[in-house]
């Protein structure tokens, strides 16, 4: 039986030249009568060759800019931005009332912002002011319906009988207007600030106990077999098994929620005064600054899309993959 070993061509030629010196000894001393000895492969036991180390300037190379995805990111955005930029300038150009230009608005805002938290009285705040009040409200409305929704959300998902109780109150009280709540609030609170908060609970309810009972319902009946079978209490059961599954629908009737909150809180406080976004706008129209009403717009939207995006951020943290796809 023949057996063959490859090797390089370099280990091959050390092998050859390793070997034919133990032969020739071997030879010579056949020659003179001694004993023979036997021939050492000196290839097998030679060291492997070092790979070359790698010289200290050698650096990665570096991947190419893909300029066409950077514009298709930043060029759309600011193609609607110009976009609306235009439209303004025409709509101010033509209208016969002193309609103020975008260059006019930018100038009036920088002098707004330049003191945002100014107080010259109840009625004469800064911007800044009338927000952080607005923001107030809205959290202070939002948790309470936090509060009361979500629990609830839970028992009417869990529950059949609870489910058919309150499902048609739910449908018969969510399409009713927010602000048709803020004589309710007036009547009951004697106030202006706990009625806008009243209109915030309100509004603020329906989307997180839709959501969460939404949410238990559709959680997969094998988990509920398991923890049957467990014997598991209702409070393992509600933080082991519902929670984790129930969260992705609850974090976005949150999201819902804070959207409506944040768009009823404008309306009820142009209605209810005091201080706040909604008044500022109102009160800037009594006094036929436009100017200041635009500004109040943007300020309005900048503030909801800060707190979407928040919002968003929270729900992708605290969401399985699947679910964010």
């Amino acid at each position: 039986m023949v057996s063959a070993v490859f090797h390089s061509p370099l280990d091959a030629s050390n092998a050859t030249h390793a070997a034919g010196q133990p032969a020739t000894r071997a030879s010579a001393r056949s020659a003179t009568g001694t004993a023979q000895e036997p021939a050492v492969n000196t290839a097998e036991s030679a060291p492997p060759l070092a790979a070359p180390a790698a010289r200290p300037n050698d650096t990665p190379a570096r991947m190419p800019i893909d300029w066409r995805a950077v514009w298709l990111r930043v060029l759309p955005p600011v193609l609607g931005i110009g976009l609306l930029l235009l439209i303004w300038q025409l709509v101010s150009l033509r209208s016969a009332s002193a309609f103020p230009t975008p260059a006019e608005t930018l100038m009036q805002a920088i002098e707004v912002f330049s003191d945002p938290f100014y107080s010259k009285g109840p009625n004469d705040q800064g911007v800044g002011w009338n927000v952080l009040s607005s923001l107030k409200r809205v959290a202070m409305g939002f948790g309470m319906a936090a509060l009361v929704g979500i629990p609830m959300g839970f028992m009417i998902g869990r529950s059949t009988f609870l489910s058919r109780m309150f499902n048609p109150l739910i449908s018969l009280l969510r399409p009713v207007s927010p602000l048709a709540w803020l004589p309710i609030g007036l009547l009951v609170f004697k106030g202006a600030n706990p009625a806008a908060i009243w209109t915030i609970f309100i509004c603020s309810i329906w989307p997180m106990i839709i959501n969460t009972a939404v949410g238990v319902q559709r959680v997969p009946q094998d988990y509920m077999n398991v923890a049957r079978v467990l014997n598991l209490s209702e409070w393992k059961i509600v933080t082991k098994i519902l929670l984790p599954a129930v969260l992705p629908y609850m974090l976005t009737g949150v999201r819902l929620a804070v959207g409506t909150a944040w768009l009823v809180i404008v309306a009820a406080e142009m209605l209810t005064g005091g201080v706040g976004i909604g008044f500022w706008v109102w009160d800037e129209w009594n006094n036929l600054n436009v100017r200041n009403i635009i500004i109040a717009i943007f300020v309005i939207g900048i503030v909801g899309l800060i707190l979407e995006m928040a919002l968003i951020r929270l729900a992708t943290a605290f969401t399985f993959e699947d679910v964010k796809s």
